[in-house]
């Protein structure tokens, strides 16, 4: 338990030293322009100094895919369509995009246009309408990741949509157990080298217990959004536990539930509602910035921009004072989750 208590604590003080941003700095674009510039891919890198204010400045988040200059070469300067096509408002890492079956949608800015997973089943090598990711990233800082591919993605590409089986979120109800010798270490350190070490801390507490293995989603708030819940030591329960679905729900199930569908979470009586439109995805109004950050066959993760709010009562009129995040559940409120839960003070 003390043990437990010391982890809060540096959990919490690493609430205190972040500062929230709310799109990719300028410092970013020119970084990875320079980068590309360096690792051979100057066309595309001239590109985006053209039209990075234009399509990635308001972005959070963002996945370019480059061709390399012989394609440029051969077809011109691409129309704003086409690079459109060739950025995602999402960040996706190799390992993101590994995770990914065939058929699986990839939005891009253009909200009426999405990319799609072509890699066959037996393949490491990624393929995205049918044009293959060349190595490893080129740039890649958490929040914009640069891929070089073969050539450019056909803006008229399709295949026929493929019919995928639901049955595993039929059953998504939370419950508690005993502890077992599963651990979050892997996770954890996927979600710390991606600025998410608050999320990560609350994971590794192991706050939900179970008898056998669980099957988990996990909604993570990055660290510069955490911070306004610094020093609110009675809500970090209900924090975490509300961005927690006891199921496991992937990418591709998530670009296949209908608009609208809610999930429960571990907070009782509080839901997660998927909503779609165009190319976004958001969960409680708050969009999705990295999908599948981290997946296992028991336990998905996916970046999300903000944290999810708990509503305010019916009966509360703002006066426009106070602390601007007091959140009070319409259901039971931290303090008392924490003196009803069960006790699993022993893990």
């Amino acid at each position: 338990m003390a043990t437990k208590l010391v982890m809060i604590l540096t959990a919490a003080s690493l609430l205190t030293i972040f500062r929230r941003t709310s799109a990719l700095p300028s410092e970013t674009l020119t970084n990875a322009a320079d980068t590309l510039s360096n690792s051979g891919y100057v066309a595309m890198s001239l590109t985006l100094n053209l039209v990075s204010d234009a399509l990635l400045s308001h972005l959070n988040s963002a996945t370019v895919f480059t061709p390399p200059d012989s394609s440029f070469a051969d077809s011109g300067q691409p129309s704003l369509s086409i690079l459109q096509l060739h950025i995602s408002p999402m960040a996706f890492s190799l390992y993101s995009l590994r995770s990914l079956p065939f058929g699986t949608k990839i939005p891009t800015v253009d909200s009426d246009t999405f990319l799609t997973i072509t890699t066959p089943s037996s393949s490491e090598q990624v393929s995205i309408n049918n044009e293959k990711i060349v190595g490893s990233p080129i740039f890649d800082d958490g929040s914009l990741i640069v891929f070089g591919i073969e050539n450019f993605f056909d803006p008229n590409f399709t295949i026929p949509d493929s019919p995928i089986s639901t049955a595993t979120l039929d059953h998504c109800t939370a419950s508690f157990g005993g502890y077992s010798n599963f651990s979050f270490h892997d996770s954890g350190n996927m979600l710390i080298s991606r600025g998410y070490s608050v999320m990560a801390s609350f994971l590794n507490l192991q706050l939900l217990g179970f008898y056998t293995q669980p099957t988990l989603t996990v909604f993570a708030p990055d660290d510069e959004v955490m911070v306004d819940f610094s020093g609110r030591f009675p809500d970090y329960q209900s924090l975490f536990y509300r961005h927690v679905l006891p199921c496991r729900i992937s990418w591709r199930d998530l670009t296949n539930v209908d608009d609208g569908t809610s999930f429960d979470t571990y907070l009782e009586g509080f839901e997660i509602k998927i909503n779609r439109s165009g190319g976004s995805f958001k969960v409680n109004e708050v969009p999705i910035t990295f999908p599948d950050m981290y997946y296992s066959d028991w336990i998905v993760i996916h970046g999300i921009r903000d944290v999810l709010s708990l509503p305010e009562p019916a009966d509360e009129v703002s006066d426009g004072e106070g602390d601007p995040f007091d959140e009070t559940p319409a259901k039971p409120s931290g303090r008392e989750l924490i003196a009803s839960a069960p006790d699993r003070s022993e893990f």
